[in-house]
């Protein structure tokens, strides 16, 4: 579905409530419940041939003979006639086992065109499909890039992001054909992250914020909150936040705001800093983080208990990391996970409870979100808001200033029944009367 014109971007929101998949599970449940109408159904006409034999209708009949007749040529017509109770019970049971086969079949379909899809890049990224690919990759030759935009790439790559997808969909079968056997992105990743050694985590504790951000009321407010700890202006190294938002009643709840890549470290290159590249290459291979480590930390020191609802909000790496981290706390039962917003980060390939609300910000034009070359699932939990903003530079496509917190502000006025129902499920977040917000910085020991 896509946002009537009137807004600044030009925004179409999949998955969740309004999703497809949520329709698929909504005919599923209809199977169900016809399901139950029909075993109803069948039990009524079981039970009701018992009157055929009634010791009241048999005397009767002496009495009323022709009249006895027709009531049990009725009843008998009524239950088991070609429209009688028990064919129109096996008719509801057929119905309902069609509703369920089509929402299995429907999801079948999507997942096979998914690994379909998987499929045809890497064999685009062997040897006798890179000779055919390359050239003339997503339709243009080398000459054409240069001719287009006077050999200016990173234009070129906003302009076509898509471009991301089909070079790391291609990187396992290129690895396949130099290591042998059939390697997946999954075994791509993996090996990309085993050169980046994780490490321990080193938490100091940063203190109140003196310059916080007001409680939120939106989404906008939610992601002016990640953008005032990922401000490099702000006066301090610490890199996580933890907010938490206190109730007129006294409940609280926790929002954890979680930036992006700092350091873009080579392999070997050893840094204490927790937002580098191995981060971002092991959370995506389902490797535990430092930095998410180190999340887990300060959600400890910020005395958070085992059932206060908290929100991970991430900026790119960030994403990543809260994505995960959900996945982690939730199995664990250690932190009730409720709710994950991410901006701009590649999360497609993370599996995420059924039970966390994930909504997702992604602009067309930012390459970051390719970088696992998927599509997020279009599931009931996993809302996902795609924005149209050209800058012209892979930095101002991915920054959260004027760009992810504008699209969040503009979702706060959006009737999207996905989105809508996002917000109204974040209330513990949304609903304080004071916030609190307490810095960290986590390294690598």
């Amino acid at each position: 579905m896509t946002e009537p014109t009137g807004f600044a971007f030009t925004v179409s929101v999949s998955g969740g409530a309004g999703g497809v998949e949520a329709q698929y599970e909504d005919l599923a449940a209809m199977g169900r419940l016809t399901d139950d109408v029909a075993e109803n159904t069948l039990f009524t006409a079981a039970t009701s041939h018992q009157y055929l034999a009634n010791p009241d209708v048999i005397a009767s009949a002496i009495l009323d003979p022709v009249g006895a007749a027709r009531f049990e040529a009725g009843l008998l017509a009524a239950l088991d006639g070609p429209d009688g109770l028990t064919a129109t019970s096996v008719g509801i049971g057929l119905r309902g086992a069609a509703f369920r086969a089509s929402a299995r079949a429907y999801q079948i379909s999507e997942e096979l065109n998914a690994r379909a899809l998987d499929d045809i890049r890497w064999l685009e990224g062997t040897p006798i499909g890179a000779t055919v690919t390359v050239p003339a990759l997503a339709g243009f030759t080398l000459a054409e890039v240069y001719g287009r935009d006077d050999g200016n790439w990173e234009k070129f790559l906003v302009d076509h992001p898509g471009l991301v997808d089909q070079a790391i969909g291609m990187s396992p079968g290129l690895l396949s054909s130099l290591l042998g056997g059939e390697n997946s992105l999954a075994d791509a990743t993996a090996l990309a992250a085993s050169l980046y050694p994780d490490g321990s985590p080193r938490v100091t504790n940063g203190g109140l914020d003196p310059n916080q951000t007001p409680p939120p009321r939106g989404l906008g407010d939610i992601l002016n909150g990640l953008q005032h700890r990922d401000d490099p202006g702000r006066g301090d190294d610490n890199n996580i936040d933890v907010r938490k938002v206190i109730g007129a009643d006294g409940r609280v709840s926790y929002i954890v705001d979680i930036p992006g890549t700092r350091v873009w470290n080579a392999p070997g290159d050893k840094t204490s800093n927790a937002n580098d590249l191995g981060t971002n290459l092991n959370a995506m291979a389902g490797n535990p983080t430092v930095l998410e480590k180190g999340i887990q930390v300060a959600l400890s020191r910020s005395h958070v208990g085992p059932h206060d609802p908290v929100m991970l909000v991430g900026h790119s790496q960030g994403g990543i990391v809260a994505a995960r981290a959900a996945n982690d706390f939730v199995s664990s039962g250690q932190y009730n996970v409720t709710h994950v917003v991410t901006a701009g980060s590649p999360i497609g390939r993370i599996a995420v409870p059924d039970n966390v609300q994930v909504l997702s910000l992604e602009n067309r034009n930012d390459i970051v979100p390719h970088l696992d070359a998927s599509d997020n699932p279009d599931t009931a939990n996993r809302t996902t808001a795609t924005f149209d903003h050209q800058t012209g530079t892979i930095a101002g496509n991915h920054q959260i200033a004027g760009n992810y917190s504008n699209v969040a502000k503009q979702l706060d006025s959006s009737h999207n029944p996905s989105v809508e129902t996002f917000k109204k499920s974040m209330g513990n977040f949304t609903g304080g009367s004071q916030v609190e917000t307490y810095r960290y910085k986590v390294e690598r020991e």
